[in-house]
Formats: structure tokens, sequence, C-alpha cells
């Protein structure tokens, strides 16, 4: 009799507090801060970082991130892994401010077959203000759903695929939509070096609080917010790319996804990208 080959699993999770680029008030590239790598074997890294500032222009008064992976312990239970990026008193030309951004995903792994399940339990902005103006915002915790039955990826998933398509249809559908968002946003499906994929957003909705007429600068659209003579802010964005198929099934047996609390994509001002608060987690099961 052959022996019985053991299955095993492939971790990966990243998690970064802040990085990007300007090229005007002055030309800097922003390194990765706090930025943790899990083993491919698993286990737990973890990143406290003190106050950061770049000149005058963007400031954090703390950060930290973590990532683990481990074997469950409940019987017929698979693989966990956990990623976990907090920003805090964060500060961005005066224009994009915020007491707490946290970015957390958790996965499980199945021991039979190779979709995965999603959390994002912890997920928030806590006192997020544009130019002053707090912002109003709806998460969707719970836009994947229950993990497919079956085994089924996502990106195949008619309950899954419809929630996106809706939340595109909706952001979409805005007259005053500017070219820029309405070529950009949501792309369905994504196909990037052989994967399926999608974005999409976890936030649903977003308005100032209560602002004066005329008083708030900017414009919300879906998960966006433009600022004239700033740029745009995109919020919780998420992209999953699933790829590797099984030879037999035609299952994919990687699945990876990415969660960016905070996309500036900034002119004018400034001119630049900055991503804050970013955690990335993905595995394959073996065989």
């Amino acid at each position: 009799m052959a022996e019985e080959i053991k299955r095993y699993h492939d971790f990966f999770a990243e998690a970064t507090a802040l990085s990007g680029f300007l090229r005007l008030p002055f030309e800097r590239e922003i390194k990765p801060q706090g930025m943790v790598s899990l083993s491919p074997r698993g286990g737990y890294r973890a990143s406290q970082e003190r106050e950061f500032h770049l000149e005058s222009a963007i400031h954090y008064r703390s950060a930290y991130t973590q990532v683990g992976g481990n074997r469950e312990l409940k019987k017929d239970h698979g693989w966990t892994t956990l990623t976990t990026s907090v920003v805090e008193g964060l500060n961005v030309f005066d224009v994009v401010t915020a007491d707490r951004v946290v970015a957390q995903v958790s996965t499980e792994y199945p021991e039979v077959g190779y979709t995965p399940s999603f959390s994002f339990l912890g997920t928030r902005f806590e006192n997020l203000r544009i130019a002053g103006h707090e912002i109003k915002h709806y998460l969707d915790l719970k836009l994947f759903g229950a993990k497919p039955a079956n085994d089924h990826p996502y990106t195949r998933e008619e309950a899954f695929m419809s929630r996106v398509a809706g939340q595109k249809g909706h952001f979409l559908a805005q007259m005053s939509l500017p070219d820029e968002l309405r070529q950009g946003y949501n792309r369905v499906p994504l196909a990037e070096q052989g994967a399926e994929g999608v974005e999409c957003s976890l936030v649903t909705s977003l308005a100032p609080v209560e602002p004066r007429e005329g008083s708030f600068p900017g414009r919300c659209f879906g998960h966006a917010i433009e600022v004239p003579n700033f740029g745009v802010i995109y919020l919780a964005t998420v992209r999953l790319a699933e790829s590797n198929p099984n030879p037999e099934t035609g299952i994919p047996m990687t699945t990876s996804l990415e969660l960016k609390m905070i996309d500036i994509r900034m002119g004018c001002l400034a001119a630049g990208n900055l991503d804050v608060g970013q955690s990335v987690v993905q595995g394959t099961s073996h065989p």
C-alpha cells in the first residue's frame, strides 16, 4: 500500500502601517513603516512603531502591526492566518486625519479543499475627518458572506459577485462621477497573471456629518472622496485574487486578499500616493 501523502499549508501574510511616495511639495520615497512578514511555515511576528514624521506633511502618533499563522486546534479545522495593521493619530497635510485606522483580516484555509473563509472583525475607522469635517461611513464587514459551498471559488460565487456588481452599479449610476473614478472603480473581474479576481470595498456609503451648506470641500462617491486641489481618497479597498487551479478539479489552490484602509492619490497641493493600513494574506495547501 502506498504511503499516504500528508497535507501541509504554505502561509503568507504582510502588514504595513504606511508607505508611498511624494513628488510635491518635495520628492521623497516613504519606505514601508512597521512592515512585518510571515514565514511560509507560520508562527508570529509583530512590530511597534513610535511617532513618524515626514517634515510637516505626514505624521502619525504611533502604529503597530502583527501577522500570525497556525494550524487550528479544533478537530477537522485547517490553517488560520491573521494580519493586523493599526495607525493612530494620522495627519496627512491637515486634510486627512483620523484618531485610529485598523485593517484586520483573518482567514481559515480548510483541511479538505482550498477555498478559505474571511473575517474582517476589528477593521474600522475612528474619527475619520476630511479637512476637519467628520465623515459618516458604513463598513460592511460581511460583504464576503459565508464561505462558498462545495469549495466553490468566490469569483464564481453568484451571491458574492452579485453584491459586488450591485455596489459597482450604484456607484456608476451617479451622474456627476469624475472620469478618473468611473474608469478605476470596482473592476470585475480582474484578470492578472492567470488569476481570477475582483476589486471592491468594505465601505458602502460615505457622507460628511451635518456640514454647513457649501462648507465641505469635497464630494463623496461610494468609497471614494474627491477633494479639489488635493486628490482622491479611497477607503477600505479590497483586492481578491484566485489562482493556481487544481489540475483535476479546476478549483484555485491559492487565494490572496489585500485590504487597504486609506489609499490617497494626490495632486495640486501635493503630488504622490500614500497607503495607510495595509493587510495582505495568502495561502496555498498541498496537495
